[in-house]
């Protein structure tokens, strides 16, 4: 193999691919990523068995071939470079010769044909949305995923696709999140599936808010995402989601109004002087009156107080800091809205008037 590509289209398609590979793996060949070079074209490939993403650019193919480089040393080879330098990686026997500008780096290889693939499967639903509307549905509700619970199905992301709804809910057994959007579909029935952690938090920071088609297609046990020249496939988590309609609460009948931004800044000054390992805030409504206490070990103090439309008893709620300045986050209006009922049962948040999308905050006991 012999090519010449330049580093403004390499650099792009080797960050969209090299966030899949694991520093550690079990297979050294896991560490490596596939570069294929023919017809003009190079692609490159990673994967860690359960996601894997290629992503190809236009190139001067003076020989065509494949083989495994490192993953990391090519990526920092590539992102030190100046801006517009042309790169060769040439093959000679199991070694990969890199030129580039004045600089000349010799990489080692593995064999291309031990390099493994996710295993191909028909699709059983196909679909199209709107690149901005699938990113919107992911960061309205990733940040609620568990990461390395025991029950293994609320690490990922619960996506339902019904005819002109898709829907997002996120959970790790403390907080909820689930946001839905209009998307004519067209299919002939519901489907739900549940996209793991990683997979999910790829797709968050590869995908733009342009208004490009992204095809998705749905299988028994694979989903694939195909946008421009990026195909992104990865297993699905096999379980059942549980019931998440049963914890969102109704009949609340308190409900206050704050200002997100304000609200934002004063969690996180109060935060400081919160216990560190339980990240635990006060929070206590008064009518048109919120403050913030919190408290740690060495017997510190922060309160703080702000102003909110809040007309009914006080009450006072636990939370952990983190859960909302996480939801907060996401909101995109500028005033949120809270319903709550007292200090030991669940809240609902979103945004004022924002009825897509539904935050669910179990309390803490401080």
């Amino acid at each position: 193999m012999d090519i010449t590509v330049n580093r403004e289209h390499l650099l792009p398609i080797l960050n969209k691919v090299v966030g899949v590979v694991e520093r550690r793996q079990t297979l050294p060949i896991l560490g490596n990523l596939l570069v294929s070079a023919d017809e003009g074209e190079v692609s490159i490939v990673g994967t860690d068995l359960e996601i894997e993403i290629r992503a190809s650019s236009e190139a001067k193919i003076t020989e065509s071939g494949q083989v495994t480089i490192p993953a990391r040393k090519l990526s920092d080879i590539c992102r030190s470079l100046g801006e517009g330098a042309d790169i060769r990686l040439k093959v000679t026997g199991d070694r990969c010769v890199l030129t580039a500008e004045r600089g000349r780096y010799v990489l080692g290889t593995l064999p291309a044909a031990d390099f493994p693939s996710v295993e191909a499967q028909p699709a059983e639903e196909i679909l199209t949305v709107e690149e901005s509307t699938l990113k919107r549905l992911l960061e309205k509700t990733g940040f609620a995923m568990a990461q390395q619970d025991v029950r293994y199905y609320l690490n990922g992301l619960l996506l339902q696709v019904q005819k002109e709804v898709l829907r997002a809910v996120a959970t790790d057994g403390h907080r909820l999140a689930a946001f839905e959007c209009a998307c004519s579909l067209g299919l002939s029935e519901s489907r739900s599936v549940i996209i793991p952690f990683k997979t999910v938090n790829e797709l968050r920071r590869q995908l733009g808010l342009s208004s490009a088609s992204v095809q998705v297609e749905i299988g028994e046990r694979l989903i694939r995402f195909l946008v421009g020249r990026t195909v992104t496939t990865s297993k699905l988590v096999d379980g059942r989601y549980p019931e998440y309609e049963r914890v969102i609460p109704t009949g609340l009948s308190k409900v206050a109004y704050a200002n997100k931004d304000a609200l934002k800044r004063a969690l996180s000054r109060t935060a400081i002087l919160s216990n560190e390992k339980y990240r635990g805030v006060r929070l206590v409504f008064e009518p048109n009156l919120l403050r913030l206490v919190a408290h740690n070990p060495e017997q510190e103090e922060a309160v703080e107080e702000m102003e909110l439309v809040y007309v009914g008893d006080p009450t006072t709620i636990g939370f952990n800091v983190a859960y909302l300045s996480d939801l907060l986050n996401a909101v995109d209006s500028d005033s949120v809205e809270v319903r709550f009922e007292d200090g030991n049962s669940s809240s609902l948040w979103r945004g004022k008037d924002a009825t897509a999308e539904t935050y669910v905050v179990m309390p803490m006991r401080l």
